[in-house]
């Protein structure tokens, strides 16, 4: 099965639709087979099996992220951008990723931590604290 990305005018994706492989055997053809259906132009494949730049089974990476309702496709990194999960400043933007992460990852020590922004606003050198 192919998997496209219905997009909007600012390229925010708000459907993404699955195909028979034999409709989709080139994205060329998967997007003449939905504008048939649809009557709309706008549409990008997208790979299921991509996360965060990798390909889960280990093939090619195919656009850095499978798309979401609300990821951005961004033509000039020919990839799908997951958004920020909430309204902060201290997100980051990884590259490789293609998504937002917080500036510093977690302990990994076994226990659960959760982000507290003010603690970041005061040390910007921590901002995980221990889920009681």
């Amino acid at each position: 099965m192919a998997h496209f990305a219905k997009l909007d005018e600012n390229n925010v994706v708000i459907e993404v639709h699955v195909v028979e492989n034999k409709y989709a055997e080139t994205e060329t053809e998967g997007i003449a087979f939905l504008q048939g259906i649809f009557n709309y132009s706008n549409w990008k494949k997208t790979s299921y099996n991509t996360v965060n730049g990798v390909h889960r089974l280990g093939g090619t990476p195919f656009r850095k992220n499978f798309a979401g309702v609300g990821f951005i496709y961004d033509a000039s990194r020919d990839a799908f951008i997951k958004p920020k999960l909430e309204d902060s400043t201290t997100y980051v933007f990884n590259e490789d990723k293609c998504g937002w992460e917080r500036p510093h990852t977690p302990p990994d020590d076994g226990n659960l931590y959760v982000w507290d922004e003010a603690v970041y606003q005061s040390d910007n050198s921590k901002g995980w604290v221990l889920f009681e």
